[in-house]
């Protein structure tokens, strides 16, 4: 399938970047890479979730760039990303560690925020060598770390080996989505939206959605249904900020509130009234207030310390 284009005007129209560049990964994937904002400004590390691109954080990067280098990176398969046989949780990690190391200079420490699969990739990566010398701080969004498949409440049944056989079904399916069309808004907006999403929220999500091709998309169906990283949140520890919406069928509250129970050094927990699954579209501005407050607290305060 191609990829369509993300939406061109509004405040989900994607942003041009100052800079672009080609990241590789330990395993040789090549992954799209965008820098924004000044060269000198605070960084924050933006990782977007399965089927999703840089397109998604739009809102993000235009409030953000205007003082702070804020670098996106489209996972591998993702956006303009080429496609690599391995997909896994090391894998994300090992493409995580790739971009800090390629983008931020020694010792330079940022925010990192992960949505959905990215913040999985976060938690994968949290014992890495290159992750804890660069993050100051982290913020999961929309996101869980075991069970996901048979936590999620996409189809509204008890819970039970039934729902999560359907689910998996569903998530996992080979079938092409195919065009943006007014049935595919309504069942992409009950599947990953709030009740209260306006058009323009579905419409850039599902161009972004619709983009990924169908292989991509059920390869990394798979490694997320297996998922396992309760150790890995266990280890993340740096200042963790953990936001959900209350309306999220695919990773529900119940899995934010298990992180932040399990998060060495959780700074915050925000469930965001009527909000589904795609928090940083459906509510840009907590999404960015919360970045932003990270990067105050925690990068600002360890430079004045080591000054």
């Amino acid at each position: 399938m191609s990829r369509l284009p993300a939406v061109d005007s509004g405040p989900y129209a994607p942003p041009a970047p100052a800079r672009e560049l080609t990241v590789v990964s330990a395993d040789g994937a090549r992954l799209h890479v965008e820098l924004h904002g000044p060269e000198f400004g605070p960084a924050v590390v933006l990782a977007h979730g399965w089927t999703c691109s840089t397109a998604f954080w739009a809102a993000q990067i235009r409030d953000l760039a205007a003082d702070h280098r804020v670098i996106a990176y489209d996972q591998r398969g993702h956006g303009r990303s080429p496609a690599h046989p391995a997909c896994s949780a090391d894998a994300l990690a090992d493409d995580l560690e790739a971009v800090l190391e390629a983008t931020l200079a020694p010792g330079e420490q940022a925010v990192i925020a992960g949505h959905s699969m990215g913040g999985m990739t976060v938690m994968a990566a949290s014992g890495r060598a290159a992750f804890r010398a660069h993050a100051a701080a982290v913020l999961l969004c929309s996101t869980g770390s075991s069970q996901l498949v048979a936590a999620a409440t996409v189809v509204p049944l008890r819970a039970g080996r039934v729902r999560t056989w359907l689910t998996r079904r569903i998530l996992g399916s080979r079938a092409p989505l195919g065009p943006v069309t007014p049935l595919a808004r309504r069942v992409l907006k009950y599947g990953t939206m709030g009740p209260g999403s306006d058009r323009h929220m579905i419409e850039a999500c599902a161009r972004i959605v619709h983009a990924c091709p169908r292989r991509i998309r059920h390869s990394w169906s798979r490694v997320l249904d297996l998922l396992d990283l309760d150790h890995a949140v266990r280890e993340l520890d740096v200042p963790t900020a953990v936001i959900v919406g209350t309306a999220d069928r695919l990773t529900p509250p119940a899995q934010a509130r298990a992180l932040c129970e399990a998060l060495p050094r959780c700074t915050g927990f925000t469930e965001l009234s009527g909000i589904g699954h795609m928090t940083p579209v459906e509510a840009p501005e907590p999404v960015t207030a919360t970045i932003r407050e990270l990067v105050t607290t925690h990068i600002q305060v360890v430079s004045e310390e080591s000054a």
